[in-house]
């Protein structure tokens, strides 16, 4: 925690493997193993639910997927998400697979001064990759996309030559979602209730339900915490596709995520109106990996709900494809 406020910007890791020797996969792992890495990430399991797919945990500070030949781990406050690079290979290989690829992206921290190394800086997070990921996975790029407003967004990729152009993960792209200027109203739905002897899973059920969060995707199985005071955490799944929130709702430094993906713009555009009515949001960002069109008529759908399209940028990453990220703001009465 920081001094002046919780840190929800996310830090999120993504690692690809492959030469899977059977089915299950990544999914094999003793849990024991997966707690013992995020004790150093220094975050812990508050819930978990899977289906034939992938295993998925809500996290104190955020979330884990784990599939097959994929781990998508999200971690938010001043946690060492990158402290998990190195023993999560090093237990993948134990199981016969071999990391093929890496992907690190991340906002701008609200808390910059408050995180510890490697995420000091960009500079550091990127040194620190490069000396725990394998040599094999030579090629790299590491870039900070701008834009007019104080948020940026900082991107990071690794792969090997025989995957460097292998970025269509079956048709499907990848959305980050990161919103600020919470509404307060509707941001107070996310505090428990003074002396609530629920759960956190059961206040968690009332909070997706009363925000509209479970209509964003009706389709998926969700798994849901409320944290005491405050504060959300959602998984989704559907099928093979995940989808999460989080909440930091604190006047002050108030924090939304959401996170998914699609195989369409329709899907896409359709689910971040809905999400957008969930927080009406001061200022957001959008960002998109995977495919070159995906951003378009997102503005277009934003500016009946008040926002307007500040910046766009585009870049191109090996094993990535193009990660075009905008961002939004609006004027408030």
């Amino acid at each position: 925690m920081a001094a002046s406020g919780f840190e929800g910007f996310e830090k999120r890791l993504e690692l690809r493997f492959s030469g899977a020797p059977e089915k299950k996969g990544l999914r094999r792992l003793d849990f024991s193993k997966i707690e013992k890495v995020l004790h150093a990430v220094q975050c812990t399991v508050v819930s978990a639910v899977g289906n034939t797919h992938f295993d998925s945990y809500v996290l104190s500070e955020s979330s884990l997927f784990v599939y097959p030949t994929k781990i998508i781990i999200k971690t938010c406050g001043t946690t060492q998400l990158l402290q998990s690079v190195r023993p999560l290979v090093d237990h993948a290989s134990t199981l016969g697979l071999t990391i093929r690829a890496c992907r690190y992206t991340r906002g701008s921290f609200i808390f910059p001064s408050a995180q510890p190394y490697p995420h000091s800086s960009f500079k550091d997070e990127v040194l620190y990759l490069e000396d725990n990921l394998p040599k094999h996975l030579s090629i790299k790029k590491a870039a900070v996309i701008t834009s007019k407003s104080p948020h940026k967004w900082h991107v990071f990729t690794a792969c090997g030559y025989t995957t460097a152009d292998n970025y269509k993960d079956n048709g499907l792209f990848t959305v980050e979602i990161c919103m600020t200027d919470l509404d307060r109203v509707l941001a107070r739905n996310f505090f428990r209730r003074f002396n609530d002897a629920r759960t956190g899973d059961s206040a968690g059920a009332e909070m997706t339900d009363a925000t509209g969060i479970r209509s964003v995707n009706r389709n998926a199985l969700i798994c849901d915490y409320a944290f005491d005071p405050c504060g959300y955490s959602m998984n989704g799944i559907d099928g093979s596709r995940y989808s999460t929130v989080h909440v930091t709702p604190e006047d002050g430094f108030s924090y939304a995520s959401f996170e998914s993906v699609y195989g369409s713009r329709e899907e896409f555009v359709e689910a971040l109106q809905k999400v957008v009515k969930v927080f009406r949001p001061g200022a957001m960002s959008v960002s998109t990996t995977g495919r070159e069109e995906a951003w378009r008529g997102v503005a277009k759908a934003l500016e009946p709900l008040g926002l307007r399209v500040r910046s766009r940028a585009a870049d191109e990453f090996p094993d990535a494809g193009t990660v075009v990220f905008q961002t939004f703001t609006t004027r408030r009465k």
